[in-house]
C-alpha cells in the first residue's frame, strides 16, 4: 500500500490534524520520516499534561503520546534500533521523535563522530520506528524546549548521563516524572565498532588500498602503503599456493582411486589365470588325465602283439598244390613305425595306435 498523508478535520480542534500524530497512521515503510518544523508542533489537539498511568492506560486517537528520544546516532546500528524500538512501544499509542545533535554540539561535549551530522539525519529519518527526526537538538533539554514540541515523555537508558558539566543531563527531568526508561543493547555500540577498526587498522587499510583508494585518501605514509601492498602482493600468492595444493590433492586422490582399482583388477584377473592354469596344469589337472591315457594306451600297445582275428575262417590247403616251406615268422619289433618328424605327426600316431588298439580286442 502506497504511503498517503491523509488529513481528516477534529472537532475538539480549531485546525486540520494531520494522521502523522495518530497511532496507527496510514504511514507505510515507502518512505521515511518526516523532518520536525522549525517553529512548534504541527499538531493541534488538545495537548493536557498526561501522566504515565493515563499514557499506558491508552489516549484517543488524535491525542497520541508525544515521546522524545534524543541522541548522537553516529554509525547507526542495531542497538539504537533496539532503543528506539522501546520507546515507540513504551506507549499505546505512540509518536516518537528523535532528536539528532550538530556536529558541533558533538564534537564540543563528546568527541570526533564518523559519519557527519545529515549523514545521521538521514539514518534515523530510515528507521521504522521514527515518526519525526528533530535536527541540531540541544544538548540539555529545557522546558521551554519541552513546551515548544508538546514533549510528554523522554525516553533513555537509565544510566545517569554525565556530561556538560552535570551528573545526569536528565535529572530535573527525571524529577518531573517525564523520565521513561530503555534498556541499552549489550555487546554493540558506537565505541565498540570504532575499537574494532582501530584494533584491526592494518587489515581494513590494506582492504580499502586493494579496492582501489589511494594512500592519501586513508592518511597512510608512503612506507606503510608499500608494506600494505608488498602484504597483499604475498596473500595473494599464499592464496595461489593453497589453490595449486588443494588442486594437486584432488588430482593425487583421483589417481589413488584410479590406481587402486587398476591394482584390484588385475589382482582378479591373475588369480583367474593361475586358477585356470592350475586346472590345466595341476596335480590333478586335465592335461595329467589326457597324458595318462594316452601313455598308458601305448604302453598296452607295445606289450601285446598283433594275433589273428578269433572269428576268421581256417584255410584249407589245394590238393594241386604242395604246401609251401613256411616262412620264418616275422618279428613285430622290426615292423615298428617311424619316429614321427613333427608334434602333429606325433598326436596323430598316438590316436591311430588307440584306434588300432580298440579293433584289436579280440586276438
Amino acid at each position: 500500500m502506497v504511503k498517503q498523508r491523509r488529513l481528516r478535520v477534529n472537532p475538539g480542534c480549531a485546525a486540520v490534524t494531520p494522521l502523522c500524530c495518530r497511532r496507527g497512521s496510514w504511514k507505510t515503510l515507502t518512505e521515511p520520516a518526516i523532518f520536525a518544523s522549525e517553529t512548534s508542533c504541527d499538531c493541534r489537539a488538545p495537548h493536557e499534561k498526561l501522566s504515565i498511568t493515563q499514557a499506558r492506560r491508552g489516549t484517543p486517537v488524535d491525542r497520541p503520546v508525544r515521546v522524545y528520544a534524543d541522541g548522537i546516532f553516529d554509525l547507526f546500528h542495531s542497538g539504537h534500533a533496539r532503543a528506539l524500538m522501546q520507546a515507540k512501544n513504551l506507549f499505546p499509542n505512540t509518536y516518537l521523535i528523535v532528536g539528532v545533535c550538530s556536529d558541533e554540539l558533538t564534537h564540543k561535549y563528546k568527541g570526533f563522530t564518523v559519519m557527519t551530522e545529515h549523514e545521521r539525519y538521514e539514518a534515523l529519518r530510515h528507521c521504522r520506528y521514527v515518526d519525526e527526526v528533530l535536527r541540531d537538538a540541544p544538548w540539555t533539554l529545557t522546558p521551554e524546549f519541552l513546551e515548544k514540541h508538546k514533549i510528554d515523555f523522554v525516553a533513555h537508558d537509565d544510566i545517569p548521563y554525565s556530561s556538560a558539566g552535570s551528573e545526569d543531563v536528565y535529572k530535573h527531568i527525571k524529577e518531573a516524572g517525564m523520565f521513561v526508561p530503555t534498556q541499552r543493547t549489550e555487546g554493540i555500540s558506537t565505541s565498540d565498532i570504532i575499537t574494532r577498526i582501530v584494533r584491526d587498522y592494518d587489515v581494513y587499510a590494506r582492504r580499502n588500498l586493494q579496492r582501489g583508494y589511494t594512500a592519501k585518501e586513508l592518511n597512510v605514509s608512503y612506507i606503510n602503503e608499500k608494506k600494505y601492498r608488498l602484504q597483499n602482493q604475498v596473500d595473494r600468492m599464499k592464496e595461489k599456493v593453497r589453490n595449486v595444493e588443494e588442486k594437486s590433492k584432488h588430482f593425487v586422490y583421483r589417481v589413488e582411486e584410479k590406481s587402486h582399482d587398476l591394482i584390484q583388477k588385475w589382482e582378479e584377473k591373475s588369480r583367474e589365470f593361475i586358477g585356470n592354469f592350475l586346472e590345466l596344469f595341476g596335480p590333478d589337472g586335465t592335461w595329467k588325465q589326457v597324458f595318462q591315457e594316452r601313455s598308458g594306451r601305448m604302453l598296452s600297445y607295445a606289450l601285446s602283439p598283433r594275433e589273428s582275428p578269433c572269428n576268421s575262417p581256417p584255410r584249407e590247403l589245394s590238393p594241386l598244390r604242395s604246401p609251401s616251406p613256411p616262412s620264418p615268422p616275422a618279428r613285430w619289433y622290426n615292423a615298428r613305425p617311424s619316429p614321427p618328424t613333427s608334434p602333429k605327426g606325433a598326436s596323430a600316431s598316438i590316436s591311430s595306435m588307440s584306434e588300432g588298439d580298440e579293433d584289436e580286442k579280440c586276438i
